[in-house]
């Protein structure tokens, strides 16, 4: 099979800690939208792709996944690595999950700060992690052995909320932000949910993106939500919500332009309905760019550049 030129190979890196590309605007990847993808090759910057949803599968999914890490940018995303529980880390998924990774040239691979599961067995939930001294220490450990397995440092994303322990000690952003030092891990920061759970909870959500180191932001993830009056349901069923696009806002003046990607996994409309609510981060992101700009241009030149210009200009005039 012939290889496309690395689409992402074209793009600067972001300001991270690892220097990871930009890679723009994505969303998720689908089985609703396989035809479409196939057939028209949307303009769309980049693909996430649920790791479990490719790692004990083979067929059409394998093969529809082939054709689009070939054509596009791949990140994998995951939700059963399971880094919070007290049972003993999975080798055989890890081992799955660098295959996966290594198949599909993909960018970065993330999973949630949380745990699924315990004694063997998996709640197929996102359950919340006592922000303890204990916790954090024990999470930690297990991120550097995973980041050893695959390869490449992990990104872990904080998960939408909907109860607290009361043995808590410390804010999550706390907890992020000493987790993502003492283990060297990065973040993707899902801004709906910092919303969703600030809701929930009663915490400031401007707080929270505030607090978090930018080097250490990798990735977005913008999604809708469901509002029950009492509580916020993150069911990623609708569009984005004016407050949620004001935090990412707000983030993305800190960070940079960073990768940025809409999830879109209930009720899911035509591709062209997700990409454009996903195009509307382009906003933001021109924004920020014009800001940068703005900063550089009236920045003074560097000291040795200023020399050379004046003598440039004194060998004119001779």
């Amino acid at each position: 099979m012939t290889r496309i030129p690395d689409p992402a190979s074209r793009i600067p890196a972001s300001r991270n800690r690892w220097g990871f590309p930009d890679l723009g605007i994505g969303i998720g990847l689908r089985t609703v939208h396989y035809p479409h993808i196939l057939e028209q090759k949307p303009d769309v910057d980049f693909f996430e792709v649920l790791s479990e949803n490719y790692m004990d599968t083979g067929g059409r999914p394998v093969w529809v996944l082939d054709q689009v890490a070939e054509r596009y940018a791949v990140v994998l995303h995951g939700v059963s690595m399971n880094i919070g529980s007290a049972d003993p880390l999975d080798r055989g998924h890890l081992a799955k999950l660098k295959a996966l990774a290594d198949r599909t040239r993909a960018r970065w691979v993330s999973d949630h700060l949380c745990w699924t599961g315990v004694l063997g067995r998996n709640t197929h939930d996102l359950l919340p992690m006592p922000l303890t001294e204990e916790a954090l220490r024990h999470v930690a450990r297990r991120v550097k052995v995973v980041s050893d397995v695959l390869e490449r440092p992990l990104m872990l994303e904080n998960a939408s909320t909907y109860a607290e322990f009361a043995s808590s000690s410390m804010p999550e952003w706390e907890f992020f932000g000493r987790l993502m030092e003492e283990a060297d891990c990065g973040m993707l920061l899902d801004v709906n949910n910092v919303y969703v759970s600030s809701f929930n909870h009663g915490f400031d959500p401007e707080a929270y993106v505030d607090a978090i180191d930018p080097a250490r932001v990798t990735q977005y993830h913008l999604a809708g939500h469901t509002n029950k009056g009492t509580h916020i349901v993150d069911t990623h069923n609708d569009h984005v919500i004016d407050r949620v696009w004001e935090l990412y806002q707000r983030s993305v003046r800190r960070t940079g332009n960073v990768s940025t990607l809409l999830e879109w996994d209930a009720d899911i409309p035509a591709l062209e309905v997700v990409h454009a609510e996903a195009l509307k981060a382009g906003r933001y992101r021109r924004e920020e760019e014009k800001s940068r700009r703005e900063k550089d241009a009236s920045k003074p030149a560097p000291s040795g550049a200023r020399d050379r210009l004046r003598k440039d200009k004194v060998a004119r005039v001779s």
